[in-house]
């Protein structure tokens, strides 16, 4: 049971790293300009951020 519960944890730990770098990504890549562009921007960079933390707290769980 125990192996079960650190393979969620590990997958849930990954997807929160990969969907926080890949909205970091997006918000550095983002084409739009004005204050849309900068919306989007903000909007990925938080999302990016946020997905970060949540892999930072998943990862301090783990240990």
């Amino acid at each position: 049971m125990n192996g079960i519960l650190s393979g969620l944890l590990f997958g849930a730990t990954i997807l929160a790293l990969v969907l926080g770098l890949s909205c970091i990504v997006m918000a550095v890549l983002s084409g739009k300009s004005g204050a849309e562009g900068m919306r989007e921007k903000i909007e990925y960079g938080f999302m990016g951020v946020s997905g970060l933390t949540i892999t930072a707290l998943l990862g301090y769980a783990a240990a």
